[in-house]
This record gives structure tokens, C-alpha cells and sequence, in this order.
């Protein structure tokens, strides 16, 4: 990363901190908001403000959990949509709806694998946390959390 898009980051660090004491903003290798530490993860040599202030919509939209793997691509949306439309403008942070798009685009491509039977590669419903139920051949089946990790599929009935 080049001496002004650090400059431009640490800015944009100081400003949030100053704007939003009750989070802290801690360089990671990666980008996440953790609710439990009220910690705003942000990878340093990226430059990437825009994932910045995504995380810290996550924050103030009050993100923490969620019960269904569809849930998690609206929070994902609704983040999206509050960085888009109440923080870009005031940090000066141009919004990038392809960049936007293609984020989406990996939950959404995250939610189908996870929903694709292993036995007929039909599309499944979830049942409860971690286990789906395809509609076309009945097979049961868990996943693990796989957000961060290999997508593991097990056939339980």
C-alpha cells in the first residue's frame, strides 16, 4: 500500500473513532465487525474504507446474530444499503455498486452451495441452524458454518 492510501485510511480511522467512541476500530488481515467486542476489524494494507464503513454499518444497525442463512444476506444488504446511503457522503467515500454487488454476490453464491442437496444437487430449505432438507428427494443434511472456511456438507438421513 502507498504512503497516501495509508494517510487516507488513518484519516478515516481518527475520524470514526472521534464520530463513534462507543466502537473501537482495531488493523486486522480482514474486514468484520465483532458485536461481542464492539470491535471493527479492518485490514490495513487493503485501503479498502468502503468494506471500512460497511463493517461500521454493521455496527450501527446493530448486527450481531442471526438464526437462518438467508438472514445473513439481508444484514449483509441492509449494511450495504446504510453505508451506501448515510456514510459514504459525509467520509467522502465514493460508493462502488459493482464492488457492492459482488460482495452480495458471495453470500449469495455462500447460501446456494449450502442449499444444494449433495444427493440430487436440488436447491434445499433450511430446517433449523446448519441443517437443510432437500423438497425434491428428501435428503437431510448439516453444514458447518463455513464463512471463513471450506463448505463441509454431511448427509445425516
Amino acid at each position: 500500500m502507498d504512503a497516501t492510501t495509508m494517510r487516507s485510511t488513518a484519516s478515516l480511522i481518527a475520524k470514526l473513532t472521534a464520530n463513534y467512541p462507543d466502537f473501537t476500530f482495531t488493523a486486522s488481515d480482514e474486514f468484520r465487525w465483532s458485536p461481542k467486542e464492539k470491535t471493527i476489524f479492518y485490514d490495513q494494507a487493503s485501503g479498502g474504507e468502503l468494506f471500512l464503513l460497511h463493517e461500521l454499518a454493521h455496527a450501527i444497525l446493530g448486527h450481531s446474530e442471526y438464526s437462518r442463512d438467508i438472514e445473513l444476506i439481508e444484514l449483509e444488504r441492509s449494511a450495504w444499503e446504510y453505508t451506501k446511503e448515510s456514510l459514504c457522503k459525509p467520509y467522502g467515500i465514493p460508493i462502488d455498486d459493482e464492488l457492492v454487488e459482488d460482495s452480495l454476490d458471495t453470500y449469495r453464491d455462500w447460501l446456494h452451495s449450502r442449499s444444494t442437496c449433495p444427493t440430487c444437487k436440488s436447491t434445499g430449505i433450511e430446517t433449523r441452524k446448519y441443517e437443510y432438507r432437500c423438497i425434491a428427494c428428501g435428503t437431510l443434511w448439516k453444514v458447518n458454518d463455513a464463512r471463513v472456511c471450506a463448505l463441509r456438507r454431511r448427509v445425516i438421513t
